[in-house]
């Protein structure tokens, strides 16, 4: 493939440097550099792209495959740490499954599980196409709700039994469904959301990567949970095969999505916080985002004899407006993609065509049908991937967080976007 191919063509204008001010007063910043929708940016947090005209020199000093292969300590220590807890943790959950199902009920339900679970990260998947979030990190995520989030549940609720009791008039175990376990239950999960942020912080950009990392999370202690259930219909019953197509139908045909939906408001809220990145903000994040997802949790387990008709009436509509409030995130995060880009357009690094293909679904599938002509569609898929990471970047670095740190990682990027352009056009 040559440079003459129907490729638009790299237009390398001049631009602002890293040390150079903006061409507008600081307190004046256009509107399209200052969505109301998304990512807003203050005028003290303001950088203006780089100059395309230092390209060069960033294809020379930094390789992509440096690029490629670089990890954050705290993302290693994470996933580590992860790793061991969740092998740690097994020795807890598994003699607790077993021994509620027996094998034969813990097999059995094992296998079901994995029919809900799949209906979960399948919508985790077109969720996070856009910017796709480490695999390692989704692999933390999974294994914390999975394990980890069941074990801490296991060890806290004692505790809680014994530090919070029912209130008069109230049985222990109506307590227990309606207070306990989603208080318990919504902590432990969201636990490994504040982790992912604090530790993580790199890669949960904003509240799309927070509904992302917490429906993994809670596919995973869902899938667990359901095993227990779905075990105990096997073990515990006179007819095993008619309650476990009963609560297979409640549980993997009616809800499947009730614990992404609960901790997947603790995500969004989270992700917001991450916009304005601190420390103390996400503690309080954290702790202000359990409260919708224990409470949407309780409701759910309040469903009593009427279940169908609040099923129809509440908890449809908040699956629906879940569904809703999903798409104008990535409807934000695809003009959130544009604006970045074409301030990188303006400082010379892409043209106005390229911008339309990198920041529209249409125009992306356009480009990897127009390379696979070629040969060339792993190539331009790699393109994509690292034009809309430097996007995110460029959202850090205007967000205020850590923007030393991330005008290193947009130099770096710049230097992927250019090798990955020459690798499709090559």
């Amino acid at each position: 493939m040559t440079s003459n191919a129907p490729w638009p063509q790299h237009d390398p204008s001049g631009g602002h440097g890293y040390g150079q001010q903006p061409p507008w007063p600081r307190q004046d910043l256009p509107q399209q550099t200052n969505p109301t929708w998304m990512g807003q940016v203050r005028p003290d947090h303001y950088r203006a792209a780089p100059a395309s005209n230092y390209a060069p020199a960033v294809n020379t000093m930094m390789p992509p495959a440096a690029v490629r292969n670089r990890s954050s300590a705290g993302v290693v220590g994470l996933v580590a740490g992860g790793g061991f807890l969740a092998f740690a943790s097994l020795f807890l959950v598994l003699p607790y499954l077993v021994g509620n199902t027996g094998v034969t009920g813990f097999v059995i339900g094992f296998i079901a599980s994995l029919i809900p679970l799949s209906a979960v990260l399948l919508a985790v998947y077109f969720i996070d196409r856009w910017e796709p979030e480490p695999k390692r990190l989704l692999l933390f995520a999974f294994m914390w709700g999975a394990v980890v989030s069941v074990s801490v549940t296991l060890l806290i609720q004692p505790v809680f039994a014994l530090a919070a009791a029912p209130p008069a008039g109230v049985d222990y175990r109506t307590f227990a469904v309606t207070v306990q376990a989603p208080v318990v239950e919504e902590f432990a999960k969201s636990l490994g959301l504040l982790l992912l942020l604090v530790l993580a912080r790199k890669h949960f950009d904003g509240p799309v990567d927070g509904v992302v990392f917490a429906f993994t999370i809670a596919g995973g202690f869902a899938f667990t949970e359901n095993i227990l259930y779905f075990g105990r219909a096997i073990a515990e019953s006179a007819t095993p095969g008619t309650d476990l197509a009963v609560v297979f139908f409640l549980r993997g045909v009616m809800s499947p999505f009730a614990h992404a939906i609960f901790t997947g408001t603790t995500g969004l809220i989270l992700g917001f916080a991450a916009r304005r990145w601190h420390r103390g903000m996400s503690v309080m994040a954290f702790a202000v985002g359990l409260v919708p997802a224990m409470i949407l949790h309780s409701m759910w387990n309040s469903m009593g004899r009427d279940f169908l008709v609040q099923y129809i009436v509440v908890q449809v509509p908040i699956f629906v407006l879940a569904v809703v409030v999903i798409v104008l995130l990535r409807v934000a995060e695809n003009r959130l993609t544009r604006q970045r880009l074409l301030e990188y357009a303006s400082a010379g690094w892409f043209t106005a065509p390229e911008v339309d293909m990198l920041a529209t679904a249409a125009g992306r599938r356009s480009a990897v049908r127009w390379a696979k002509q070629f040969g060339r569609g792993p190539q331009m898929k790699a393109f994509l991937r690292s034009a809309t990471h430097l996007a995110f970047i460029r959202q850090r670095i205007l967000s205020g967080r850590d923007v030393p740190a991330h005008q290193l990682e947009e130099h770096r990027q710049l230097a992927e976007v250019v090798a990955r352009r020459d690798a499709v056009l090559r």
